[in-house]
This record gives C-alpha cells, structure tokens and sequence, in this order.
C-alpha cells in the first residue's frame, strides 16, 4: 500500500492503520516517521486493533518499548527510538530479537537504528494539516 492521504480524525487514521495492517507479515518493519504528536502512536493503535491486539495502546517513549500480542498468536512490538543514540543502543533493547521472534516492529524515530532498518522497510510520514486532527500521510 503506497500513497499520500489526508485525515480528518483519530478514526480515519485507525482506518488506513488496518488497510496497512492488512499487508503485515511477520518481520516486517514500518517506520514513523513525524514530528511530535503528529499522530505516530495513533496510527499505531490503529495497527494493534486490526492485529487483533487487546488492550491500551500507549506511546512508548519512556520506556521505549511496549510488546503487544494479539490473540492469534502475532507480536507487535512498538518501539519509540528518540532518546537512543547508535545502533549498539538500538540492538541493546532487543531489535534483532524481536525480528527472531516474527514480530511486526513499529518504530518511531527510525533514523537512531540506521543501518539496521531493512531496504524493503515500510515508510509511513505524518504532517500536521490545519484541524486538530488533521494529517497528510504518506506511505512508501
């Protein structure tokens, strides 16, 4: 799924997360990309919901990363990447782990991993519009 979208609302944005979602398979990366608050984590409810995840969906910036598993077995794994500053950091917190484990990896910040976000990486970017839950998405 390839193209540019606008959104109005928490629900379209929910929304074109599932038409995404609905391409995932295991191993796959998506990465965030989008200033703050520019809807990253909201788009990545929108992922867990249509993965079947149960449960709050919350920004992982604290804690940089949160595991969600859905009841079918499937993992997606959120990762927030902002306050890391190499790829040993990012390695640190379990990424070639995750990806072992078949995990779906949604990442914010993707820039901090450099070199270990793979070619074929989904690119999904946020821009703020006028509205409060406006946004330009643009997926690649």
């Amino acid at each position: 799924m390839k193209g540019t979208f606008e959104v109005g609302s928490v629900e379209e944005t929910w929304a074109l997360a599932r038409r995404l979602a609905a391409e995932l398979k295991p191993g796959d990366v998506v990465c965030l990309e989008g200033d703050l608050g520019s809807g990253k984590t909201t788009f990545v409810q929108g992922l867990a919901a249509a993965l079947g995840v149960a449960g709050r969906v919350t920004s992982p910036t604290f804690c940089l990363v949160q595991e969600h598993g859905s009841a079918d077995g499937r993992l997606l794994v959120h990762m927030d990447l902002y306050r890391l500053a190499s790829e040993d950091d990012v390695l640190a917190i379990g990424w070639e782990d995750f990806l072992a484990r078949g995990a779906i990896l949604a990442v914010e910040w993707p820039e901090r991993a450099g070199s270990l976000v793979p070619e074929d990486a989904v690119r999904v970017s946020f821009a703020c519009l006028d509205g409060e839950d406006a946004r330009r998405i643009e997926i690649s």
